[in-house]
Order: structure tokens, then sequence, then C-alpha cells
């Protein structure tokens, strides 16, 4: 049977194989053309494929993956003129004709040759197919002169480049380029020379900062950033009318040494008089009035009805003034009596951008005419604010791993300025309904048989709230801080074990530098109630099927059965069948394997169905070299840690209540007390022509002390999914080796590893091939179970290894993706079947996604 499946596969692939190997390359390349099939580069008679020299290129190969030309193929697959085809064969067949035009019309039937049925493959496998790139002996030159300039700016005056062209095969042709570089000079004197006495005096007090260095090699692009960088010195310095365009070098190479003098010339101001053009110095400009320009949204008032002076600011209002002044005021960085600067204009934009209460602010300056030596400008400053209340709806399709098919929906309004101080308050009502998967499904008569709602509220004050002195010493205004308080509240009546969430935040956040964002939850309050305990085991079947198992070959006490010798739920049958073996009334001993299963069971029912009180604090830090969203070589880390518990404990030591677990209580709540600790490490790298490479690290640990021997599941680690190890779906990875015998397994600690190269197929069209490694284990908790704890190194063999491919489209805003992971390494299997023996097309896990994982 075995040898019969992996014939049938053989033979599979060697059908698809041979159809697209019978695809000659060159089958649309016309007679006395060539097919350019590679290009290669050897500078000094070593081969150079550097992303940097190939652009240089104006002829590329078409593309490639695994060096199979699939887009090509595809081109060639289509049929060159299939309207065409279509007339030729009415051509032939006139009866057809007559019966199309009599059952159409003669129109419709014209129509028909451009229809998707007759031409739309043909256009499809075009679109995303890719013409034979044909060599152009034009082009092929002009790329040997972008080399040699390319040489040329690096320092290689004397550079020489050839080609040569192997043909030799029918159709096709190879092109080798070879370049020498020879010696490259170096820099021997530096001049400069700057004409405006007020720039050069500054230029000298910056002039150590300078870019250029005696022996560094030639470097064009050096030069140009050393223009950039005197152009912003200058520009933050005062000189607002300065371009870089003012700045130009000469180069002398007369010594025939490899050495340049450089000549830096930074030349007065062009003014332009009619049909003249005369020079004269540049000037340093000082701020002499800063003005700001707003609105009352709520009045409709056209000219300025009220105006203050504050802090040297000025401000005007179209309407009564709806601001505080001290909030416009610390939003402002450009200061009255300041030299002009742009870094002082762009961090002020940034600032009233973050107020999250203007639509994008303007900056001006103009000259001010009451300074008879033209050296003053004026700062204005125009904001236009948005909208008092914003009301912004959403629905939604989603899908999980206990529901098949829900549609969610928000509706929520912002509210902007509420204090007059720039806040944001956002109020917001959610629910959802559902229809559970059939494993989880109660009620088989109701399609929508989940619900779920609740609402938010959540205040944003672009500010420090409380403590704000003594924080204020430590963060800048350019920080751009900010204090969020939130409330929640969230009901959930969805598989059985129903829950109520209450939650509260008031966290402060900052960014420093905009490369670190660092976040801190002074406290992070939440309550969750379990409504319906007693429904357990009906959503936790893998706890009832085991515990039941033990009961069938048990002297179970009859009274725990219904009529088909199975332990009831609802009368509590499985509750008391627990009960008496853990209080020795069985024959099942204290040290068997069934006694320490119907524990483990007790305790996980006990954990999952209890109320659960947190009282965090937390700190994240993020730092990212990530430009925007188009930046694809960065890095970023995240870590976070969490203290939870500490302030109850204190509380509750003051009034000493026990639950019956013999726990601390608050509000006779048992809270929950741990610390927890998480990094996150991102790193991208571009290869250029939209191939990325992405790699992921993750490790998280929470432990658990005090009043506390596990951590509660809102806040524990779980594996599996479309965001982590996509070859296992969510919850049904680990802990350990154990196999996910639980319904939702999750644990205390996780390590977690990815790696993706993606890759673009044609247009919004992308691949990805991937490899996701990690698992959750239990760790310094109440768990005891050796499959599922971590011990050490030894435990890192538990570590599980999906592998899969991908396919994504991009709508430029968001990507769509489909995973398809498959189980290379499991953990959970016998010693002889850990690996590749899930990987099949029958146990293909696929993961539906938006946007990249990570």
């Amino acid at each position: 049977m075995i040898l019969k499946n992996n014939l049938s596969k053989v033979l599979f692939i060697t059908l698809i194989s041979s159809f697209f190997l019978a695809c000659s390359l060159t089958k649309r390349v016309p007679n006395n053309e060539r097919l350019l099939m590679s290009n290669e580069i050897f500078v000094n008679d070593q081969a150079e494929s550097k992303e940097t020299l190939t652009s240089q290129l104006y002829q590329k190969p078409n593309s490639n993956i695994l060096g199979y030309r699939l887009r090509l193929h595809l081109y060639n697959m289509a049929k060159v003129n299939p309207d065409s085809s279509y007339q030729a064969w009415l051509d032939r067949h006139p009866k057809n004709e007559r019966f199309l035009t009599h059952l159409l019309s003669a129109k419709q039937v014209d129509r028909l040759g451009t229809s998707f049925f007759v031409s739309g493959l043909g256009r499809t496998l075009k679109d995303l197919g890719e013409a034979p790139i044909i060599y152009n002996q034009e082009r092929t030159n002009r790329s040997l002169i972008r080399l040699k300039n390319h040489f040329f700016n690096q320092g290689y005056f004397n550079t020489k480049v050839s080609y040569q062209a192997d043909s030799l095969q029918s159709k096709k042709i190879n092109i080798t380029y070879n370049v020498q570089t020879g010696k490259p000079y170096v820099y021997d004197s530096i001049a400069v020379t700057v004409h405006s006495p007020e720039l050069d005096s500054l230029y000298k007090t910056n002039r150590r900062q300078s870019l250029l260095k005696k022996n560094d090699q030639y470097n064009a692009t050096k030069l140009d950033e050393e223009r950039e960088r005197i152009t912003s010195f200058f520009r933050n310095n005062g000189a607002y009318d300065f371009q870089k365009t003012y700045i130009n070098y000469e180069i002398d190479t007369l010594k025939n040494t490899h050495k340049a003098d450089i000549y830096l010339n930074i030349d007065n101001k062009n003014i332009k008089e009619g049909d003249s053009l005369r020079t004269e110095p540049f000037k340093l400009y000082k701020i002499s009035e800063v003005n700001i320009f707003t609105s009352n949204t709520s009045e409709n008032v056209q000219t300025i009805t009220d105006s203050v002076q504050y802090k040297n600011i000025n401000i005007y209002s179209k309407g009564k003034l709806n601001y505080k002044p001290k909030v416009l005021n610390n939003a402002v960085f450009i200061a009255k009596d300041g030299y002009f600067s742009d870094m002082r204009r762009l961090i002020t934009s940034r600032s009233l951008s973050n107020l999250k209460v203007f639509n994008y602010p303007t900056i001006e300056y103009i000259p001010d005419t009451r300074d008879s030596l033209g050296k003053s400008l004026i700062a204005n400053i125009t904001l236009n604010p948005k909208a008092r209340a914003v009301l912004y709806p959403s629905i939604d399709v989603t899908h999980s791993n206990i529901q098949d098919f829900g549609i969610e929906g928000s509706l929520g309004y912002a509210f902007n300025n509420v204090f007059k101080g720039a806040e944001v308050l956002d109020i917001s009502i959610r629910g959802n309904i559902g229809s559970s998967s059939t494993k989880y499904r109660n009620n088989k008569n109701t399609f929508f048989d989940i619900l779920e709602y609740g609402a938010d509220i959540k205040l944003t004050i672009p500010r420090f709230l409380f403590f704000s002195n003594k924080i204020d010493r430590l963060v800048d205004r350019t920080s751009f801080p900010n204090t969020t308080l939130s409330a929640g509240f969230f009901n959930q009546q969805n598989i059985g074990l129903d829950k109520q969430n209450l939650t509260g935040i008031y966290n402060y956040s900052w960014s420093h530098k905009r490369r670190n964002t660092i976040s801190i939850d002074v406290l992070n309050l939440q309550f969750v109630r379990n409504m319906n305990p007693d429904n357990y085991f009906k959503v936790y079947r893998s706890s009832y099927n085991k515990l039941n198992s033990i009961a069938l070959v048990t002297n179970t006490n009859p009274d725990y059965l219904d009529e088909n010798g199975n332990l009831t739920i609802a009368e509590g049958g499985a509750d008391a069948f627990m009960h008496d073996v853990l209080n020795g009334n069985t024959n099942i001993s204290t040290n068997s394997n069934e006694y320490q299963s119907i524990r483990s069971i007790s305790e996980r029912k006990q954990r999952l169905t209890e109320n659960n009180l947190i009282m965090a604090s937390n700190i994240v830090y993020t730092y990212s070299t990530r430009f925007n969203m188009n930046d694809q070589d960065f890095f970023t880390v995240r870590t976070k840690i969490e203290s939870a518990g500490n302030i109850l404990n204190a509380i509750a030591r003051s009034n000493k209540k026990y639950n019956d677990n013999d726990k601390l209580t608050v509000l006779d709540v048992a809270y929950s007390q741990y610390i927890k600790g998480e990094i996150d490490l991102v790193k991208y790298f571009d290869f250029g022509n939209k191939n990325v490479l992405a790699l992921r690290a993750f490790g998280g640990i929470a432990i658990p002390y005090g009043n506390s021997d596990n951590i509660p599941f809102s806040r524990s680690y779980f594996a599996g999914g479309s965001n982590d190890n996509r070859a296992w779906q969510s919850y049904r990875l680990g802990p350990g080796r154990s196999g996910a015998v639980n319904d939702f397994n999750e644990a205390n600690m996780k390590l977690a590893f990815n790696a993706e190269y993606r890759f673009n197929v044609a247009g919004p069209w992308n691949m990805a091939v991937f490899a996701d490694a990690g698992n959750i284990w239990n760790a310094l908790d109440n768990v005891t179970d050796e499959e599922m704890t971590f011990k050490g190194f030894k435990s890192l063999q538990d570590i599980a290894l999906g592998t899969g491919f991908g396919v994504r489209y991009d709508f430029n805003f968001f990507v769509i993706r489909l995973d398809a992971g498959f189980k290379t390494y499991n953990p959970a299997n016998e010693p002889n079947r850990k690996w590749f023996k899930e990987w099949n097309l029958s146990k293909t896990v696929l993961n539906v996604g938006i946007n990249y994982p990570f």
C-alpha cells in the first residue's frame, strides 16, 4: 500500500514536471532574436552579485523562483491572439456562428471573442506571466556606461569596462560584464570657502564634524552627504533661505598620484531682479513673533474674535478660544527670539499632530517688515480643528477555533478636546453573534449560538496626568507624552463556559528620539467572572473523555452514571466521581497514574472555572530602526516586564480572608500573584526586487508566587495559529511533548522562532516559504507532568518545527495571505515518527491572515 502511494506521487510529480518543462523558454522569442538568460559581473576578475551592481544594468533576465522561470512559462502558455483564433473557428464552422447569432445576437457573438470564456485565460496567464526579455545591444552599451559611472563615483577614475556575449545556444544569450577598476583616488587637501561672512563664522564652529577626512577614498555619495549635513546645520541655526544647491565641489586630480584635492565652495544667495541676477550674503534669521491661528468648530465665525498672549506666543481664534493656552504652548517648540530652525519646525508639526485634535497643521514663516536689518521672521501656525464628535462604525466577519462563522460589529464615538486640553474621549459598544463549530455546539437547532457584547471608554490626555512634575524631569516634551485612562466591560455567552470581563488601565506612554517607545501600565486591573462553571465538562470534552474512561473501569458509584453508563455532567456525576477518587473513596490508589490524571483534571477545572482578580503593573520598551511601513531592512526589539498582585497582597494580609483552597481573597476572590517577562526580536533583510528575509525570536515566562501556584488563563501563552507556528492550529501545540491533550492548551512559558523568505511573483501577488519552531511548557507552577514541564536544555528537544509556503495579495494598505503549514518535526510523536511523518497534503494546516505574521 505504501509503495502504491509513493508510486502515485512520483507519477504525479513527473507529469507536472513534464508539462512545464515541455514549454520551451524561447517559444515566444522571434527568429533572429535571443532570450537574455543571465548577466554576470566580474570586478577585478572576481564574480559580484550585489544589488548595488546588478541594479546598474538596463536589462535583466526573466525572474525565476529557485532557478525556475515560472512567470516566463506562464506567459508562453497563453495564446497569442485568442480573439483571432475564435474568429477563425467561427469562419470554419458557419453553422455554429448562425446558431450563436440566433441564440444571442451578432453583436454579442462578436463580443464573445473578448470575453473571459474565450480569451480570459490567456489574458490572466499574460498578466501573471512575464514576456521574454529580448537581448538589446544598445541597452548593453548603456549598462557599460552606468557601470563605469558607478565605480567613478567611488573614486575609481580610470575604470575600464567591457562585455562578452555567449550565444552558442539557439535563441539564447548570456552576457558577462568585466570591470577593471584600477587604483582608487583618495582625498589629499580639503579646502573650504564660504562667501557669506555669517555662514563662514557659523561653519567654523562645526567644521570638525565634517564627513570628509584626508586620505579617505573618494566617494560621491559621501560628498553629497556632506552637502546635506552642512545644509541641515545652517538651516537649523538661522539660515532660513539657504539651499543645498549653493554648495558645490571642484575636484583637482592633475597630480597623477591617485590623490584628489577637494575645493568646497559655499556661494552667496542669488537674487533675481527682472532679467538680471545679483548675489548677496546670507543672513541668519531670528524669530520675532510666534502666532497660532485656530477656530471654534461649534461657532460659524469667519473672523478673529478672540485672542490671548501666553509665554511669548500669540493665540488667535475665530470664535471663542476653545483650547487651554498652556496646552498649545507646550506643543510648540519654535521660540521667540530664537534662531530659525527646520528641526524645531518639524518637531512642532509632529507635536501638534500628536494632540490628535487637529488636522495636519501648517507652519509658515514670513519676513518681519518691522526689522530694518531684514533678519527677523514671523512664524504663523495654522491649526484646523477636527470635528468635535466623530462617529466610527465597523462591521467584520470573523472565524476562530471555536467559531465557524461570526458577525462582529462596533459603534464608537470620539469626542475631541473634551476638557479644552486636547483630550480625546472614546466611547464604544461592540458585539458579536456567531455559530460555534460542531465540536462545541450544544443546541443543534440554533445557528447563532454565540453572543458577545461589551462597552469601552478611553480618555487620552496628551501629557502626564498626576505625578507630572516628577516625571517631566525625566521625560521632555519632545518625547510626546500621553496618559491613557480606560475601562471596559465584556460579556461572553458562547460555548457554555460564559464569562464577564471587567478591565481598567492607567497608562503612561512616550517616544524618545522616535526609535524608542516606552509604555507603562501603572495599573492594569482585570476581573474575570465565570458565569457557568458547572458546564465545564461540556466545553472541555477531552478532559471529560479521559475522566469518563477511568470511571468505566473503576468501582464508580452508579448514581454518577447515566443510562449509557457514562458520567453525568449536568447532574454533577463527573464532579462527584473526582471528589470520591481524590478522597480515597474508590479503588484507585494515590500513587497510580489514574489518580494523578484525575488530580490534574481537577486542578485544571478549578483553575479555568474560578474567578480571577488581576491587578498588575508593567513596562514595555520597544526599539525599532524601521523608518516607515515600506522599510524592509530594519531591526526591532520589544521587551516587557509585568508584576501582579503585590498591592492586593498587602490589602489581603490586613483582612486575612481565605477561600476553600486556602488562598487569600479580596472581595471574596482569590487574586493572582506572578511576575512575567518577555522579549521579542524581529529582523528584516532586504535583498532587493521585493525579496525579503524576515526573522523573529520570542521568549516569555510568567512565574506564579505567593497567593498563586498557576497563571490565569488570560495571561498564559498558547502555540499554533496564523501568527505563530502555522503547522498547528491555535491551542493545538504543546505543552511540551504532551500532544495537546486538552481542548485549549496553554502554559506559562513559551519559545518561538520564525523565518520567512518573501518574494514577488507578479504585480500584487507574492509568495513565501517559511519555517516556524517553538513550543509552550509549564515551568515553576503546579503542573508536574514531565511531558508538559520544562526541564532545562533537554526540554529543547520538544521544540516543534513546522514548514510551509504561502500566497499573499498586496492591496497596498493591507495584505491578505494564505499559508499552508506542514508538521515537519512533531515532538509528541513516537521517537521514530517525529520527523516528516505528517509532511503530506492530508495533514496540511491552512491559515488565513491579514498582513504579515511578524
